[in-house]
């Protein structure tokens, strides 16, 4: 009985801390002209309304998806109307989206373990991922590893999944998913990937030549601490967790935090900010892990991050709207890329630079990469492009993943058969 009301207080004790969303909508606004983006960009520097921009005010061409907290739903909208500006509602009250996706899981939960299967049509907290990752090395023990490169802020162990059949320092492949916290499908078609990739080795031919002659190593959780706050506290979370001197607010944007035109325009100072870039580049443990990791290999070929949402297959660099010396060859990789996820469902995708199809921003990893020597460094934008946003339903990893798989395959085709 006694363990029974230490479960119930343990329950009760979890509800208090979780951050509820009720009745906060997410709006997308179509921008018309400059003055209409001046007054959004404007009231994505106010701090009072507390506005979560999802889609950030960067051009005349492109959408604004904001989640509007209820309290500052009829000011916001108000203010909108009273400008002209157009907008629409994409999701009316948050909260209900997020119990249904809380919902599932738990139902999912309780299928796997009654069946002692894992399901990667679902989402999983970061304690079921590690544990699958076990499995998946005992099931493939000749191809896969798992290594920790290191411990995130909340000392959690960083682990990497290596995919290897033998030879020292050959020249690999680096995929990471999750860097930010709330992107779950990147996080879960990772795990999608990983399980492809070790099931396919020996009946693939093309997978098989690659994987006997290259690594691949795949970080599925980038972000670990994100990754658990957004179970736990905060489904909307996005940087990592760390403390900010002289601020309340903490944590840092993963992907503004690498020495890459570190600290210039699309990154914030601002420590309660959503892209604040931190102190220094690499201030971060989370990247420091990955770049100590890269630098020590020495022989990394292509470097794939894996984000959500857009659908885009971005290349270098973001930090600066120049053409990088590779632009002809990356963007032609990425197009044949994306002919072939689009053969599978139809799903369309852009591509080109991070600076010229989205927005300027600085201290990104592929950036990075792509400035200490590896050529093909990429980014993924995955699903969906706005429907959902952060909140795509469990029933579209499987189509993301098995879609967007085709376009990584190609890519990866083409750095076996393009040797530098």
């Amino acid at each position: 009985m006694r363990g029974l009301w230490l479960l119930l207080l343990a329950l009760v004790a979890a509800a208090d801390a979780e951050r509820l969303f009720n009745g906060d909508q997410v709006i997308r606004v179509n921008v018309q002209s400059e003055e209409q983006l001046q007054l959004l960009q404007a009231l994505e520097t106010q701090q009072e309304w507390e506005l979560d921009f999802w889609l950030r005010p960067v051009s005349t061409d492109l959408p604004v998806d904001i989640r509007l907290p209820r309290s500052a739903v009829s000011s916001v909208t108000e203010l909108l109307a009273a400008h002209g500006v157009p907008f629409s509602v994409i999701v009316d009250d948050l909260q209900e989206l997020l119990d249904q996706e809380k919902a599932e899981m738990l139902k999912n939960q309780m299928k796997e373990r009654s069946g002692r299967s894992f399901n990667f049509g679902a989402y999983h907290p970061l304690e079921t991922i590690y544990s699958w990752m076990d499995t998946l090395v005992a099931q493939h023990p000749k191809l896969v590893t798992k290594q920790e490169i290191g411990r995130s802020y909340e000392n959690r162990p960083m682990y990497v999944l290596k995919f290897s059949t033998g030879g020292n320092n050959r020249p690999a492949i680096w995929m990471d998913t999750g860097i930010h916290s709330r992107e779950w499908v990147s996080q879960a078609t990772g795990l999608w990937w990983a399980n492809k990739m070790a099931a396919d080795y020996g009946t693939d031919a093309s997978l098989t030549s690659l994987l006997d002659t290259m690594d691949v190593y795949m970080l599925l959780l980038a972000n670990p601490d994100g990754y658990a706050y957004t179970h736990s506290n905060d489904r909307m979370w996005r940087k990592t967790r760390s403390r900010n001197s002289g601020s309340v607010c903490r944590g840092v944007d993963p992907n503004r935090n690498w020495d890459a035109g570190f600290g210039g325009p699309g990154a914030s100072r601002n420590p309660c900010s959503d892209s604040f870039h931190g102190p220094s580049a690499h201030s971060e443990i989370e990247v420091k892990n990955v770049v100590d990791l890269i630098q020590s290999h020495g022989n990394f070929k292509s470097f794939i991050a894996v984000h959500a949402y857009s659908q885009l297959l971005m290349y270098p660099h973001g930090y600066s709207c120049n053409d990088v010396l590779h632009q002809p060859e990356l963007d032609s990789v990425g197009r044949a890329a994306v002919e072939k996820l689009t053969s599978l469902y139809g799903t369309r995708y852009k591509v080109g630079s991070i600076c010229n199809i989205i927005y300027q921003a600085s201290g990104g990893s592929i950036d990075w990469t792509y400035d200490i020597g590896i050529k093909y460094s990429f980014a993924f934008e995955l699903r969906d492009t706005g429907r959902y946003g952060f909140i795509l339903p469990a029933n579209q990893i499987i189509p993301t993943a098995s879609e967007t798989w085709l376009a990584l395959k190609h890519i990866m085709e083409h750095v076996r058969d393009h040797p530098y």
